[in-house]
């Protein structure tokens, strides 16, 4: 697949640690419901999973922040919880609860009845929806394709949804560790086919999200999280740079950093500057704001920005972002701020 030529490259740059005019930036979750035109359009789709799965509505919902700010990235607009779908499950979202799997796995069987999937085939309107997203977009700037990681998705699959204390997965962790390693086993090939289409597809950029890596001990961490998260990233062998977020895993770092991704995502919880002077040789940061603070006045936004730059410090490698997605409640405008406030201070302390 030949990607479009990008007339904005400033994020591509950053993410392999090349010097940049300034910090490039983005929001995770930046095609959502804070935005009034998103929300037209989803009453317009019927419901979240239709939403998903029309690649026209996809393209608009994807490209209205683009439209909207000055940002640097557009990132495909989709759930995680599809590629469990598309292996079969079950899948709706419940008002007020989130999204439902109405039959979780619990047992070898259960397991076995989920199958290894064609992406092209099963979730070829995910694969329409790039191709339409590339042609409204005529490079003006990359796009980011993205996954669940195993653990996270294996959790939402065994938990039936979400959960607090994973009582079911981590169960099985303990008491039947052969079960789980067949599930994650199962789900990575998948997720590895599935990134491997979006690349076919023409993203520039894939992102894999481990929103529950951070529940994990250190040795299920190793096992559930950091291996198959790896055995992706060499599945891709380079192709596209590829951004691992983990969150509450600021300690495992350097293990994330060894998976071969080229960025690594890092929520609010902790500094940038120590974690670059550890990993800042091997990869680019992204993050790290509390999405909360744009809830805050905008001249608060614009400190909380200069905090974090300086935090990471006039080096390249780093693409500002939120330690999370953004929070449906945040006033546009304040969105605005942020992005506003990160090209003009990281612009002036490149001097």
């Amino acid at each position: 697949m030949t990607r479009p030529a990008l007339k904005n490259d400033t994020f591509i740059r950053a993410a392999r640690r090349e010097p940049t005019p300034y910090t490039p930036v983005w929001m995770m979750r930046q095609a959502g419901r804070y935005l009034p035109e998103y929300r037209a359009t989803r009453e317009k789709a019927g419901d979240f999973l239709s939403l998903c799965k029309n690649p026209e509505l996809a393209a608009e919902v994807t490209i209205q922040p683009i439209d909207r700010f000055d940002i640097d990235a557009a990132i495909l607009f989709s759930d995680i919880l599809v590629v469990p779908e598309a292996m079969g499950m079950n899948l709706s979202f419940q008002v007020g609860e989130g999204p439902v799997f109405s039959d979780p796995i619990r047992t070898v069987h259960d397991v076995d009845r989920l199958p290894v999937v064609d992406a092209e085939d099963k979730l070829g309107y995910v694969m329409a929806a790039i191709k339409e997203i590339n042609a409204r977009l005529d490079g003006r700037v990359p796009l980011i394709g993205f996954t669940g990681a195993p653990w996270t998705l294996a959790t939402y699959m065994i938990e039936g949804g979400s959960s607090k204390d994973f009582a079911n997965t981590k169960r099985m962790a303990f008491d039947a560790p052969a079960l789980l390693d067949r599930v994650i086993d199962k789900v990575t090939d998948n997720v590895i086919d599935y990134a491997k289409a979006q690349v076919r597809a023409g993203i520039h950029v894939f992102q894999i999200f481990d929103t529950w890596a951070g529940v994990l001990d250190p040795r299920l961490f190793e096992r559930y999280c950091a291996a198959p998260i790896q055995r992706i990233v060499q599945a891709l062998e380079g192709e596209v740079p590829v951004t691992v977020f983990a969150k509450g895993c600021a300690q495992h770092a350097e293990r994330l950093a060894a998976t071969g991704c080229t960025v690594l995502g890092l929520d609010w919880t902790t500094n940038l500057a120590p974690i670059r002077e550890k990993v800042g040789d091997k990869v680019a940061l992204q993050g790290n704001m509390d999405p909360s603070v744009l809830y805050a006045k905008p001249e608060v936004i614009r400190d909380e920005v200069k905090r974090m730059l300086e935090d990471f410090g006039n080096h390249p490698g780093h693409i500002a972002n939120l330690g999370h997605g953004i929070h449906p409640g945040v006033p546009p405008s304040h969105a605005g701020a942020f992005i506003e406030a990160v090209h003009e201070i990281s612009a002036r302390m490149r001097g």
